[in-house]
């Protein structure tokens, strides 16, 4: 096969169909909006409007409660830290600090905090400050012969 013998299958690209265009295109005049009434207006927004019924988001029952007051961790996984300290953005002498991962990219920014999570292999011996951290991820610090301090954000 060559190129210029490369072409669609059959029926794979259809042209759009030309709306309001005249008699002759089948969906000419009205442009297939009918006559008349609010539809077939422009700039008309009628999503999940029921014409005055009570509309179904407001018919179907609320569950569950928001906390306004709820804190937004950025979340980490050891996986990433682990890949970061391989190609050198994360200096595993010192202490690794919510900070320093800011600095080296792993995450764009705190929040009220940053809390690490057990996703991925860490080989690295490291010793992280982080505000959170799960069971799984401490006691996986914690095999590969590394340390993790939980220090709480203020509350």
């Amino acid at each position: 096969m060559k190129l210029h013998e490369l072409r669609d299958n059959d029926g794979a690209a259809q042209k759009k169909k030309r709306v309001a265009r005249g008699p002759g295109s089948g969906k000419g005049k009205m442009g297939g909006r009918g006559i008349k009434g609010q539809k077939s207006r422009s700039g008309v927004a009628l999503n999940g409007y029921e014409g005055g019924q009570m509309p179904l988001y407001r018919r179907l029952p609320k569950r569950g409660f928001t906390p306004p007051n709820a804190k937004k961790f950025s979340v980490v996984n050891l996986g990433q830290i682990e890949q970061f300290i391989a190609a050198g953005k994360l200096d595993i002498k010192s202490d690794i600090t919510e900070d320093a991962l800011i600095a080296a990219g792993v995450v764009r920014r705190k929040l009220d905090g940053v809390r690490v999570l057990a996703k991925g292999d860490l080989t690295s011996k490291v010793t992280l400050v982080v505000t959170g951290a799960s069971k799984s991820a401490i006691e996986a610090v914690e095999k590969a012969g590394g340390k993790i301090t939980v220090a709480h954000a203020a509350e």
